[in-house]
């Protein structure tokens, strides 16, 4: 029998679920659509589609639901920990007394910690922190209890619970306001992912949800649902679709019915000088929601048109020759675009010529794509002779010894490629002594982490000494390089990229976080089997020679990994020492290190001693 309470102590994991009292709401773990993510949340139990109506943790996912804890502690306070016992959500409740707390799920689906013995005190209620749905009892309006305005959010898309770009409040209304209910019938008001208001209720013969009324009712009035540089279509399927010369920015939401990302230029145009432009007239459009115009009057429609021309922040023009020859000019992106029946119908300004877009002139365009074939047939026959060239000097070159060894599992990166994927190098993570380290984003969406190498001398050593380690090694502990990329003089190594950071930041940066001891002993433990796995489990014993917290990444779940291993040296298994000029960190060292005696892996245990210091410390180590 499924539970109905969670205890001081207790809690939930994996398939675990607790159901209200009349079995009509199940609280528990669950995931969106296809998604790969977990989520605590509140549904309808015995319905034929599941129809979550809450969802606690909507903006931090977990991966793993049978490692994750939903537990309510002894100070009445719900969290939700990751397998690592970081904290993902938590109620930030408050019991006046110890074990006095009881978490329940009520039969109007509002999920409550009570005082154990007086049900009637509410230390908190899902009711006040709704997500996107309305049910009746939950109130909209301003909140006493939490002393903030009650607001409606829809989910990002079918798959993702997060924040979407809307919201539904109510500013009329000073009091609390709650929609009715009706017996032996659910109802629920939901604001969707294109920001209407709808409200339903359950068909018990056709086994479904039937929609009793929509606000607004034009599913084109919600102010920027189609993004940017779209068209928005009343009656049609699908509701959006990118203007002429345009494209979705991003694809994967659109093909959610999440437009909110809206469409970017084919062609995007920079304003310099050279570059031709012409205008997209559309008519059957309307324009809605007008701001970021500038109003000239006086004016011809060839004044308007140069007016545009010259201004770089112009995106497109209308002109009204019916009224003192006004001209309006649009600037920066453009919203809410609505497709109508009614020819040259621009709902404001009136008597328009049409909404005429700025784009990138496509007969020049064309003109320039020809030049280019002919200097590429060109370029292309000469290429032809030089590949057999090409071809023996990269092999030389690699033969020459870039790495001690690459694997298939190596990628050679395109410089170009990089250049891309971190747009052109913007976001640095980091900057340490072999080089920087910017953030990027390869075309399937996987995060990348892109070190680039400064000297050729010393870069050079360490491009080498990393390619030959880590390279050809696997291990949950261990930072996993992607590939590499070399480029006249320089160097660039791909890793995953680590979301948390490193321990250094965590622990000893200028916002450090307390984590409690299951997560700090989940720390410490990981670093350990990874120095465990380089010194006792690979062909040849590899010293990482430069442990310390700047060297240890954490992932989404906070599970370290081991990385910059340009100082790590090869031990052969015959060998038990060796001898190296290169030195590690001030305050990690071992003591051989300054005798000039040779290196062992113990010199790995040293520094990881003086590194277990400072996760159980949280303080540098003096």
């Amino acid at each position: 029998m499924a539970s109905v309470t969670i205890s001081p102590g207790q809690s939930l994991s994996g398939s675990q679920t607790i159901t209200s009292p009349g079995g009509k709401f199940e609280l528990g773990f669950f995931t969106p659509g296809n998604s790969q993510n977990y989520y605590i949340g509140i549904w309808y139990k015995n319905l034929a589609n599941r129809t979550v109506v809450w969802v606690a943790n909507r903006q931090q996912p977990v991966s793993e639901p049978k490692l994750s804890v939903l537990e309510l502690v002894e100070n009445g306070n719900l969290t939700l920990t990751s397998p690592s016992r970081v904290a993902i959500w938590s109620t930030n409740s408050r019991s006046m007394a110890s074990n006095s707390a009881l978490a329940k799920l009520l039969d109007n689906g509002n999920f409550v910690i009570t005082d154990a013995f007086n049900s009637s005190v509410v230390i908190w209620q899902s009711f006040d922190y709704l997500t996107n749905t309305w049910l009746p009892g939950a109130e909209l309006g301003y909140n006493n209890r939490t002393k903030r305005k009650q607001v409606l959010t829809p989910w990002r898309n079918s798959k993702n619970p997060a924040l979407g770009p809307f919201s539904f409040e109510l500013d009329e209304i000073p009091l609390p306001y709650s929609i009715s209910s009706y017996p032996d019938t659910f109802t629920r008001g939901t604001i969707e992912i294109n920001g209407q208001l709808k409200f339903y209720a359950w068909d018990q013969g056709f086994r479904g949800w039937t929609l009793l009324s929509v606000e607004p009712s034009d599913q084109c009035a919600v102010q920027g649902s189609c993004g940017a540089f779209s068209i928005c279509h009343q009656q049609s399927s699908p509701r959006c679709g990118c203007l002429k010369g345009f494209e979705p920015k991003v694809r994967e939401n659109w093909k959610l019915e999440d437009y909110s990302d809206g469409c970017v230029r084919k062609t995007p145009f920079h304003c310099s000088p050279g570059e031709s432009y012409s205008f997209l007239t559309l008519t059957d459009v309307e324009k809605r929601y007008n701001k970021n115009f500038k109003e000239n009057f006086y004016v011809s429609i060839d004044q308007c048109r140069l007016e545009c021309l010259i201004n770089c922040s112009c995106t497109g023009f209308t002109y009204n020759s019916f009224d003192s020859g006004r001209c309006y000019m649009w600037l920066g992106d453009l919203y809410d675009i609505v497709a109508t029946s009614e020819s040259h119908s621009i709902s404001y300004p009136p008597f328009v010529t049409g909404l005429n877009i700025r784009i990138v002139d496509s007969t020049n365009e064309m003109k320039r794509k020809t030049t280019w074939i002919v200097i590429g047939v060109i370029a292309g026959f000469f290429s032809i002779l030089s590949a057999a060239t090409v071809v023996v000097f990269f092999r030389r070159r690699w033969s020459a010894g870039a790495f001690v060894t690459t694997d298939d599992f190596l990628v050679l990166y395109k410089h170009r490629d990089l250049r891309r994927a971190t747009n052109n190098f913007s976001e640095k993570l980091g900057e340490g002594a072999f080089g920087s380290v910017f953030k990027g984003m390869l075309p399937n969406s996987t995060a990348i982490a892109v070190k680039e190498l400064k000297s050729m001398n010393q870069g050079e050593k360490q491009f080498r000494a990393e390619g030959g380690t880590i390279g050809a090694i696997h291990h949950i502990n261990l930072i996993r390089l992607r590939g590499f990329c070399t480029n006249a003089s320089k160097r660039f190594l791909v890793y995953d990229y680590m979301p948390n950071g490193s321990l250094h930041s965590l622990l000893l940066g200028n916002n450090p976080i307390v984590l409690d001891w299951k997560a700090r002993y989940h720390i410490a433990v990981g670093i350990a089997r990874g120095l465990a796995y380089l010194h006792e489990e690979c062909r040849d014993c590899i010293i990482h020679c430069d442990v310390k917290p700047e060297n240890i990444l954490l992932d989404s779940e906070y599970s370290p990994k081991l990385a910059d291993f340009g100082l790590a040296k090869l031990l052969g298994r015959h060998h038990s020492r060796v001898l190296t000029t290169m030195r590690g960190t001030v305050g990690y060292l071992a003591p051989e290190w300054f005798s000039g005696e040779a290196i062992t892996p113990k010199a790995d245990v040293f520094s990881y001693g003086m590194l277990l210091i400072e996760v159980i410390s949280g303080r540098r180590n003096t």
